[in-house]
């Protein structure tokens, strides 16, 4: 008979959190990148003191170009300074391409370059590897790293994302440069079951929770990499250190911002995006509420809704200073 899993072995309270935010590529009326507003937000990020994400799904790491993608690295290299940035490699490519190496190597280089960590994309020629070469295609990268984290994706985010079977984890999980993984299959038992394994056989690893439908994963000893952080850094670090002094507040404010997740993460997942530009816009910390112009938008209906969260979410905040 299969073992069952009792998740509240694995509740870790008064763990201090390890926060990194997506950071959402803002956008002009007219469809230009608002740079200005990416600056304030990237340094709004870095106060809170969560660790910025860049040129990840939520800042359109698959819409954008180089030249973007380039002068992104560039603003978060002067304003994180000596701080932690994460940045995304992605390679696009289609099914049945071959893994594409060399370009995952140009990416590493582009970051590094600009004192970033990276953090490697799927794509369809690295996932449609065979397990043991797919292993070898990670190591081979990680040789061309100083540290590095990965992601897991589901199909809801991506067409080549795959979530990996708990052996091909171990194996990567056990790259000694690997700080992390993101997991983002939206569910909580393969999340629970890398918890256990890491806490088996490589405690200092980082289980990066991508579940924005289950924020409280951190009580169960992940930390995160979410898009939904972006919405509002400040609100996600003060959540953090009320679960770090053990303050019942926590839960009040963790609430809040679920509510949040599970409004602007419903179907289509992508569209979240928008859901940020226009949550980030009524708080008054964006000019505008427009996307690239190739990713999905909401309703104007959902307006109100995200007023009343904003408006509630402030009075939260002020409650608690």
């Amino acid at each position: 008979m299969t073992e069952v899993m009792d998740p509240a072995k694995l509740l870790r309270p008064r763990r201090k959190i390890m926060g990194v935010s997506a950071i959402l590529l803002p956008y002009k009326v007219g469809g230009e990148v608002d740079w200005q507003g990416f600056d304030m937000h990237l340094q709004r990020t870095l106060d809170a003191g969560l660790v910025p994400a860049v040129n990840m799904d939520t800042g359109y790491g698959n819409l954008i170009d180089d030249a973007v993608r380039e002068e992104v690295l560039l603003r978060s290299q002067r304003i994180a300074g000596d701080r932690l940035f994460v940045a995304g490699v992605f390679v696009g490519d289609h099914p049945g391409a071959c893994f594409a190496g060399d370009s995952y190597r140009a990416g590493i280089e582009q970051i590094q370059r600009y004192g970033g960590t990276p953090i490697f994309f799927q794509s369809y020629g690295l996932i449609e590897l065979p397990d043991d070469q797919l292993v070898e295609a990670y190591q081979a990268l990680a040789r061309e790293c100083g540290d590095f984290l990965f992601f897991e994706l589901g199909k809801v985010f991506a067409p080549f994302g795959r979530i990996y079977s708990l052996d091909v984890y171990e194996q990567l999980m056990m790259i000694p440069n690997a700080l992390g993984a993101k997991h983002s299959s939206l569910h909580r038992l393969p999340e629970w079951q890398r918890l256990e394994l890491r806490n088996r056989v490589r405690p200092d690893f980082k289980v990066f929770t991508g579940n924005d439908l289950a924020i409280d994963m951190v009580m169960y000893g992940s930390d995160y990499l979410l898009g939904l952080s972006t919405f509002a850094p400040d609100a996600f670090a003060r959540r953090d250190s009320m679960w770090e002094a053990g303050d019942p507040a926590f839960y009040e404010l963790n609430d809040l911002l679920q509510y949040l997740g599970s409004f602007t993460f419903r179907d289509p997942a992508p569209a979240y995006k928008h859901s940020a530009a226009m949550f980030l816009k009524i708080r008054g910390m964006l000019a505008s509420d427009q996307t690239h112009p190739d990713s999905p938008h909401r309703p104007e209906a959902d307006a109100p809704v995200l007023e009343s969260i904003a408006s509630d979410l402030q009075r939260i905040m002020k409650e608690e200073i």
